[in-house]
């Protein structure tokens, strides 16, 4: 049993994986230092990462019962006091941190200081056998204990409206922005400056909502449109202006499904606005309202999905851990053919 260990890391987005290095420092440690990514550091590998002080308080909570034996701790460079700390005695490690732990042993071995016993901790691993992690938490594909929030049927079935579903589905999900029906500007103003600075892309379904973004000048990273307002045709749907979208893609989707075509669709947008922040606008043959359920679980943490609510205004609701794991239960109890 060491009487102090070092552990170093981000640790955004707390998780199993984390729990599973601490509770291994603590089964082998008397006590542990874990020092924490400054918000600096953080904020260069990904402006999406916690603060500092979230970080630390979402660990310390999670680790409750064995707090009196963790002190948490602000890591300014990449190795910290590991070099040259006189009273530790291990380094906990992840495989891909194991190189960087033999590099402090070796500038241990020339401060003069003893060698630290690495203690090497295998990943916690997903349902898919890729290994839990931040990132993977922060782009929205897995959850903190590795589960994905979308069945795995998905892209194979068609996933049809319940009565369970539509009854959840009534009242608006997310913040109302009320504006008059006859000038939609009222309410995008007012979601665009709550919205202003988001790192996720910008999300709208319906047509009404497209076009009040473009008329804006603040189109949408991914916009979704049926030519249809209420369930009826839209004759403005034709001013859209399909030239401010890098990628054009039409699928099908009858109303009160959640079509094979659609998943796909959205997914194609995601992954071109992932890779150079593209623009895609979506047509869909059908009807487009229900997208908002395959679009959280799919999309990054921080996303913002809009949707208009007939004669109110417009719904914003960002893409979190509660819109996920909502969205993943009401796939869950929709019906597949």
């Amino acid at each position: 049993m060491h009487s102090l260990g070092l552990l170093g890391g981000t640790f955004d987005r707390f998780h199993a994986g984390h729990r599973a290095l601490i509770d291994y420092g603590l089964l082998n440690c008397l006590r542990l230092e874990v020092w924490l990514t400054s918000d600096q550091i953080a904020q260069e590998k990904d402006p999406r990462i916690e603060s500092w002080s979230e970080r630390s308080e979402k660990l310390l909570q999670s680790i409750s019962e064995d707090s009196s034996r963790i002190s948490v701790h602000i890591l300014e460079d990449e190795d910290g006091p590991a070099p040259w700390h006189e009273n530790a005695s291990a380094i906990l490690c992840t495989p891909e941190t194991l190189v960087g732990c033999k590099r402090i042993n070796q500038m241990r071995q020339s401060n003069g200081l003893e060698i630290l016993e690495i203690l090497n901790v295998e990943h916690v691993m997903c349902r898919d056998g890729k290994p839990i992690s931040s990132s993977r938490i922060r782009k929205g594909e897995i959850d903190r204990d590795g589960q994905p929030y979308l069945p795995e049927d998905i892209g194979k079935a068609n996933f049809k409206l319940t009565k369970e579903v539509e009854s959840s589905l009534k009242d608006p999900f997310g913040q109302l922005f009320e504006g008059p029906e006859d000038d939609t500007s009222v309410a995008i103003r007012a979601v665009l400056e709550e919205i202003f600075g988001s790192h996720g892309p910008i999300i709208a379904v319906g047509d009404v909502t497209v076009k009040a973004l473009q008329d804006m000048g603040s189109p949408a990273d991914i916009a979704l449109i049926d030519g249809k307002t209420k369930r009826m045709e839209w004759e403005d749907a034709s001013t859209i202006d399909i030239s401010l979208y890098d990628e054009n893609i039409t699928c099908k989707n009858p109303p009160g499904q959640l079509t094979a075509d659609l998943f796909q669709a959205c997914k194609s947008a995601l992954k071109v606005w992932s890779k150079d922040h593209s623009k895609t606008l979506i047509h869909v043959d059908g009807e487009e309202d229900l997208a908002p359920l395959l679009l959280h679980p799919m999309a990054p943490l921080g996303s913002v999905v809009l949707y208009g609510q007939p004669n109110r205004g417009v719904v914003l609701r960002w893409t979190g851990f509660e819109s996920k794991s909502r969205c993943r239960n009401l796939l869950a109890a929709m019906d597949r053919d």
